[in-house]
This record gives C-alpha cells, sequence and structure tokens, in this order.
C-alpha cells in the first residue's frame, strides 16, 4: 500500500469513495463519476487544494488503485501557545477494504505527516450517526473532547 498526493485523474476515484454510504446519499452525493463539464466547483475545490501548501488531499493507492482517502489541513493559531494543528476530514475506505487494517494505516500516515510538519495537535469530526467511526477513533487514542457545531451558508 502507498500513501500519495491525489492527481487530478484521481478525482472521479476519491468521489465515488466519498459518496459510498447512506449518510453521503442523504446529503445528495452521488457516486457517478464528475465529468469536466457536469461540475466545474468539483475540479475548482481539486485545484485549490492541490495548489494550497496546508492542503493535502491522500489517496490510499494498491497498485494504481484508490482504495482509500482523506484530507489533511495544517493550520498555524495563536491558542494552546502557537501550536500548529492537522484537521483530518473526508476519511474513506472502499466498502470491501474496511476491517483490515486499512484505516489504521491510513490514519497513521496522516499523523506522520502532522508530526513532520510540526504540528501538536490533530482534530477531526465525524457525523454522529458514524458510531463504527467513532469507535474506530477512539481506538486511536482520539477522544470526544469538544461539540462541533456547523451552519450552512
Amino acid at each position: 500500500m502507498k500513501f500519495r498526493t491525489a492527481a487530478r485523474a484521481d478525482v472521479p476515484a476519491v468521489l465515488q469513495l466519498l459518496a459510498d454510504d447512506d449518510i453521503s446519499r442523504d446529503r445528495g452525493f452521488g457516486d457517478a463519476p464528475v465529468a469536466e463539464d457536469v461540475d466545474a466547483a468539483i475540479w475548482a475545490a481539486f485545484e485549490e487544494i492541490d495548489a494550497d501548501p496546508n492542503n493535502e488531499l491522500i489517496v490510499a493507492d494498491d497498485d494504481g488503485e484508490v482504495v482509500g482517502t482523506c484530507q489533511l489541513t495544517f493550520t498555524p493559531g495563536l491558542s494552546r501557545h502557537g501550536a500548529r494543528r492537522l484537521t483530518i476530514e473526508a476519511v474513506r475506505v472502499r466498502a470491501d477494504r474496511r476491517g483490515a487494517g486499512l484505516g489504521r494505516e491510513l490514519m497513521r500516515y496522516a499523523l506522520t505527516r502532522a508530526r513532520e510538519r510540526g504540528c501538536r495537535i490533530a482534530q477531526l469530526t465525524t457525523d454522529k450517526r458514524r458510531e463504527d467511526a467513532h469507535r474506530f477513533y477512539a481506538g486511536l487514542g482520539f477522544t470526544a473532547s469538544h461539540e462541533g457545531l456547523k451552519l450552512a451558508l
């Protein structure tokens, strides 16, 4: 298994991973590949992530096949004595690859990247309905220390 920064050609596979659950589908996220002329916002977001040195879209590559993904955002801050933090988002492992340790490897890679970038804290959010994810993250040492809030704009 190789973990690497996603390339433009990986975007359709990443989108399929992001859409591969009922919660995502309930939010209106489809599982069809996105063509260049169908949703320019997706491509613009990828270009922005790719150009930003504080963002990394990561894929788990198994011999050329994308089987996992996450987005890493490195944020400097004044709180916690100027601590840099890692925010981990959109963690997905393909359904047929779950339960074999790939998610743990992906998270280990993400936390290694955080340490390499000088982060002193890693944070993530997960939907309250994702009980399996909560157990998974707790098993990695994450604690539910804060309440997250969102506002659609």
